[in-house]
């Protein structure tokens, strides 16, 4: 695997609060990082920072080896190349779903509208969703309109693909179909970088872990090392409220 994306000491501050203190990792082509953490710790900021979303105060991000700008005065197109899915699926209400999928490889990326219903329709097909193209938001579940969300990122072809809680505004019997979605993305060899709380999830689908605490990678490894030998004291407390760690 050669290296996709590259993140050198960057800082993130609003105001006075340093929410990210220097952080430095990497990712492969076709590598699964799942980021994990207690509340406030940094891990969405962390996401949103990569996919330009928020501007950074010192630091580099790399994008296969160019500089992403993350100035939004100062953009080189580099962001667009990261798909995000956030918890909040953010569809537009009174457009049908094969419309929220079609508009923005219509319009951003000046794609051919039968081409781009084409591929909707397939991508629709492989989450089990192809039977609700012409219904609107507000008739899906929230299982449904997540998966939906994923395939309106996945249609925009992102090198990498970010998910940032996707599970967190569902009921817990609407978990598993979205999951299920990205554990076969893993399988076909995406990369992604994914927030979650979901651990039996994240030890299922990761390459790689990573522990975030006030800003910084307190810890990361491969998940068998990471959930059953976790190297700081802090970490084991975190796993041990999930009751992940053997005594």
């Amino acid at each position: 695997m050669s290296e996709i994306v590259s993140v050198k000491n960057l800082c993130k501050r609003y105001d006075e609060l340093t929410v990210l203190d220097n952080i430095s990792f990497s990712v492969q082509k076709g590598e699964v990082v799942v980021i994990v953490g207690p509340s406030g710790c940094g891990k969405s900021t962390l996401l949103r920072c990569l996919n330009g979303l928020e501007e950074i105060q010192d630091g580099r991000i790399f994008l296969d080896g160019e500089k992403i700008e993350t100035n939004r005065n100062k953009t080189n197109g580099l962001c667009e190349r990261m798909g995000m899915v956030f918890q909040s699926y953010d569809l537009f209400p009174h457009k049908t779903i094969l419309q929220n999928l079609t508009l923005a490889p219509i319009i951003v990326k000046k794609r051919k509208r039968k081409e781009v219903e084409e591929e909707a329709l397939a991508l629709l097909e492989r989450v089990g969703l192809s039977s609700k193209k012409d219904s609107y938001p507000r008739q899906l579940s929230g299982g449904q309109k997540q998966r939906v969300a994923i395939v309106r990122a996945l249609i925009m072809h992102p090198e990498v693909l970010l998910l940032d809680e996707i599970t967190a505004a569902l009921d817990p019997e609407m978990v598993r179909e979205v999951l299920d979605v990205v554990l076969n993305l893993a399988r076909e060899g995406r990369t992604m970088l994914i927030v979650t709380h979901e651990m039996q999830f994240a030890r299922a689908v990761a390459d790689r872990m990573l522990f975030l605490e006030g800003g910084k990678i307190v810890e990361e490894g491969e998940p068998e090392e990471f959930f059953e030998h976790p190297k700081t004291e802090r970490l084991r407390q975190f796993l041990q409220t999930f009751t992940y760690i053997k005594e």
